[in-house]
């Protein structure tokens, strides 16, 4: 279906409310890396969310065939999104139980075979708590779009790092963090609001199969920008290699040693069939 022809009720509540969640998924030379991830996350946010919804992926994986057939490509950047569906113009006394569907592909070029490298900027903006028990990849994305708003100032290129209200290290607007400092490698935890990303959760089993340290947890602004190496990751970006923060440029970037050995398993991995609990199965 074209994108014109698309009709959605304006009593959605995913439009009223934002209930609704989504995923955003890299489709490598016609496979859709880590799918079973994404669709459990999916599930799990739905459940949340008291829409009741099965995701069927083998349903899902066809429909993306389908698509990337009709649009005559072999990679794409997905989002599968659900909306809670039509209700009454108040809250909901129960759970939903007609949710919509929505699928939308876009073309994307082939993987690039090197690690991007970008510039941030701490955010003034705070990252707001989760709505829920656990932070969801839902429709609530004001403060993310706030984010990213205040952002422009530091030019299109730019990536935006959120605090917590405890001044802890949080996430960027759609990526998680990383960094490096004495080969350890650290990433704010779950207590500090971020989403636990699926290319998260693959680099840190990435990181066991290398025998790289990691740490999770809360830490201050002075730990992460105390670093040698820092990146971020998500599902269509893969690796962003930081080369300085607020205009101070004092880390390796692509030159950074554990993120190019991170890189180059996930460019080695990027188009298997593996779910991120298999990772330890494969050779090294």
């Amino acid at each position: 279906m074209q994108e014109e022809e698309v009709v959605i009720s304006p009593f959605d509540h995913g439009f009223l409310y934002g209930m609704g969640i989504f995923e955003t998924i890299r489709i490598y030379d016609g496979h859709p890396f880590l799918l079973y991830d994404h669709m459990q996350r999916l599930q799990n946010g739905l459940r949340e969310m008291n829409i009741d919804a099965i995701v069927n992926t083998e349903k899902i994986e066809m429909i993306l065939q389908e698509l990337l057939m009709l649009n005559k490509i072999r990679n794409a950047r997905v989002r599968i999104n659900y909306s809670a569906g039509i209700g009454k113009a108040s809250l909901p006394d129960g759970s939903y139980s007609n949710p919509n569907l929505l699928i939308i592909i876009n073309p994307l070029p082939e993987a690039k075979e090197f690690i991007l490298e970008k510039r941030a900027y701490i955010l003034r903006l705070r990252r707001n708590c989760s709505e829920t028990k656990h932070r969801l990849k839902s429709h609530h994305f004001g403060n993310n779009i706030a984010a990213k708003m205040e952002l422009m100032e530091y030019g299109k290129d730019a990536e935006g790092i959120f605090l917590t209200n405890q001044e802890n290290v949080s996430e960027a607007i759609t990526s998680n963090v990383f960094w490096v400092k004495n080969q350890v490698l650290y990433t704010p935890s779950e207590n500090c609001d971020i989403l636990l990303g699926i290319t998260r959760n693959f680099i840190l089993k990435l990181a066991e199969l290398l025998h790289i340290p990691v740490k999770e947890g809360c830490y201050q602004v002075s730990e992460l920008t105390d670093a040698e190496e820092i990146f971020l990751t998500n599902s269509v970006q893969e690796i962003m290699a930081i080369k300085e923060i607020n205009n101070i440029s004092s880390y390796e970037g692509v030159n950074g040693s554990v993120t190019t050995a991170l890189y180059e398993q996930y460019k080695r991995l990027r188009t298997s069939l593996l779910t991120s609990d298999k990772i330890r199965d494969i050779e090294g």
